[in-house]
């Protein structure tokens, strides 16, 4: 029997570099990649103005991106995804992902300073400027107050990198 495929996935501040680190990943490990942002962007176009939207429109993807990982990995290819990671909860959902099927996994924790996020999401909206009324500073904060850095309690293979200014 093939063994299944490995689990990779980003925990990290907004604007830490999760989506590009995850296509390098993945076109280094030539594994499938699978963006949050992009089935969103796909499947509720225009839709998600808001942090709300946002939540709503994400926790209705997870069922659908379950099934679709779980059958990937079964197949023996790795998985990255581009989906964050940022809180307990959402590491729990990650957890059942390769769990249920016991695949292996790796949580990469972007640990970057809020100075080094800020000045990349400045940029991130000059490059796209369609993101640019959710890619704000206040979001940022905003979002930030949820963050939860993983620790070892959690049970994840962990790898870190560290960033500041």
């Amino acid at each position: 029997m093939k063994a299944n495929g490995r689990l990779i996935f980003f925990c990290g501040k907004m604007g830490a570099g999760k989506t590009t680190k995850s296509k390098k990943v993945a076109h280094d490990q030539n594994a499938v990649l699978i963006s949050e942002d992009e089935w969103l962007g796909s499947l509720f176009p225009g839709q998600i103005t808001k942090f709300d939207d946002y939540l709503k429109f994400s926790r209705q993807l997870k069922p659908l991106v379950t099934s679709h990982v779980q059958n990937i990995l079964r197949t023996g290819t790795d998985v990255v995804m581009d989906f964050p990671a940022n809180t307990v909860s959402q590491r729990r959902w990650f957890k059942t992902l390769y769990s249920e099927i016991d695949a292996p996994h790796e949580l990469i924790y972007m640990n970057i300073s809020d100075e080094i996020c800020l000045k990349q999401i400045a940029q991130r909206r000059l490059e796209q400027p369609e993101r640019a009324s959710f890619d704000t500073e206040e979001v940022f904060h905003h979002v930030t107050s949820f963050f939860e850095e993983p620790n070892a309690d959690e049970g994840f293979n962990i790898k870190r990198i560290e960033g500041s200014v």
